[in-house]
């Protein structure tokens, strides 16, 4: 008797050059409470644990503090025998049974998608896009500009005032228009991600991207002396944690915010990646004095770290000048001191503002 043959398997269906749904985006909240509200925060203990329960899925996990990651599972759909949404509730079955902790996880082809359909996913939910396009367009047709990766505040007014408030009807308007409005680089980019498609990888080893400190004044501040020692004392904060981190800063951003709640925002490129104290505070000076906020009422200065890079890819220019020498001599023993008797133990001279006047000591005038 001739066995029957077995029918050929049909080939895959063609995906259009789109990566199917494997790119995770999840978000962390403590378990405790209402089961059906959001949850409170977890702790830098708590999360550092959640990346390892990650880890156990795939080593391609982006970390963005403090609560969220973003992880490409495609390597281990596979391994699991399971696909993106079968290991995302892997993942948040081990998250709750082992930590407290609940995810609420969004599943899409790519970061843009992924934390998108995290937005949508009840609290501890899981909501996939689906990789053909019609669903990928039916799921951004009526969302805001806003929502759409990249698009700020400043962008989505300018996208608006053309009738562009939608990421359909971005989608729908030619490249070339939004060049004119965004720029070509940004139109460009917005006008690939209102039609789904984001390249951006997910980068592994990035826990800490940026770093950033803050100062609020008890009072609207008026007087750029005190403005700029408080500019001292944050850069010399970010320095010592970018230092304690084994890491560098190729660029740093000022952030001010006035008495009326505006603000304003400014970014400086650094000559070299660098975590010395000195070179982030001239900076930090350069970017308040660009300002000019001469009568400007300032009610809070944040200075963030960005763009950052490991220590060893930080080369230091050699220099005759042995100030310079002197100046990271005093950086090391100080970053010993706080090391040992906690941050406070040295601070800047300088931040702490002019010496009231003693009983033997005049004031200035």
């Amino acid at each position: 008797m001739t066995p029957t043959p077995k029918p050929p398997a049909a080939p895959p269906p063609p995906t259009g050059g789109r990566r199917p749904p494997g790119t995770l985006y999840v978000r962390f909240r403590t378990a405790a409470g209402d089961p059906d509200g959001p949850g409170g925060p977890i702790d830098a203990r708590q999360y550092e644990q959640l990346l390892g329960l990650l880890g156990q899925f795939t080593p391609v996990i982006q970390a963005l503090p403090p609560d969220a990651a973003l992880v490409d599972v495609r390597g281990a759909l596979r391994y699991f025998d399971r696909d993106a949404a079968g290991i995302a509730a892997l993942i948040r079955l081990r998250a709750l049974a082992w930590h407290g902790v609940r995810c609420t996880i969004g599943i899409g082809g790519n970061p843009q998608l992924a934390r998108i359909a995290a937005q949508d996913a009840p609290p501890g939910g899981i909501r996939a896009v689906p990789a053909d396009p019609r669903s990928i367009a039916a799921f951004l047709d009526r969302r805001p500009a806003s929502a759409l990766y990249g698009v700020g505040p400043a962008a989505a007014r300018a996208l608006s005032a053309y009738g562009l408030d939608s990421v359909g009807r971005i989608a729908a308007a030619p490249p070339a228009t939004l060049q004119r409005i965004l720029g070509a680089r940004a139109g460009r980019a917005v006008s690939e991600r209102a039609r789904g498609i984001d390249p951006t990888p997910v980068t592994p080893d990035a826990a800490t991207r940026s770093i950033a400190a803050e100062h609020r004044f008890h009072h609207d501040e008026l007087d750029p002396d005190r403005r700029r020692r408080a500019l001292l004392s944050l850069a010399d904060e970010l320095g010592t944690r970018l230092r304690a981190d084994g890491r560098a800063a190729r660029a740093l951003t000022l952030t001010v915010r006035y008495a009326d709640r505006s603000t304003t925002t400014r970014t400086r490129r650094l000559d070299a990646p660098t975590a010395h104290g000195p070179a982030l505070t001239a900076a930090a000076y350069a970017l308040h004095a660009a300002l000019g906020l001469q009568r400007a009422r300032v009610r809070t200065l944040a200075l963030r770290a960005e763009d950052l890079c490991r220590a060893e890819r930080a080369a230091r220019q050699l220099t005759f000048d042995p100030t310079d020498d002197k100046a990271h001599r005093v950086e090391a023993a100080v970053d010993r001191a706080r090391a040992r008797f906690g941050a406070a133990a040295v601070r800047p001279a300088a931040a702490l503002g002019p010496a009231a006047p003693g009983p033997n000591r005049p004031p200035r005038r």
